[in-house]
């Protein structure tokens, strides 16, 4: 498994053709204590840079953009009852949604780990 970052602080890990997405550390730790998470459903078509989730917590609304184009297979219903699982682990059972690979070619211009934390460091 490959874990991919945005510089809008999405993680994507990838195995196979599916990825599975969520946002980092840093991004909840901006956000403070989230209070509810919109998950796009399963069967929805997205597009590499769509809004396709929002994450609402005490400070603010916060889109959530996919990282890859695809079909979303699967959403995290887990975060419906408890959404502050984003914050107590954004990065494992925090995830929001999983997708298939239309194009992984799109991957090639996401940041490996070393080069987001480098990324979060200059902000």
């Amino acid at each position: 498994m490959t874990t991919y970052f945005t510089k809008d602080h999405e993680w994507i890990a990838v195995e196979g053709d599916t990825g599975t997405v969520g946002i980092t550390q840093y991004a909840q730790e901006q956000l403070g204590d989230i209070t509810f998470v919109e998950l796009p459903g399963a069967g929805d078509t997205v597009k590499k840079g769509d809004a396709v989730s929002v994450v609402d917590s005490v400070k603010a609304a916060s889109d959530v953009y996919t990282p890859v184009s695809g079909e979303v297979t699967a959403n995290n219903e887990t975060l419906e009852e408890a959404p502050e699982t984003v914050n107590s682990d954004p990065e494992t059972a925090g995830w929001l949604f999983k997708v298939t690979l239309s194009d992984p070619s799109e991957l090639d211009g996401l940041m490996d780990e070393s080069a987001y934390k480098d990324y979060v460091a200059s902000l």
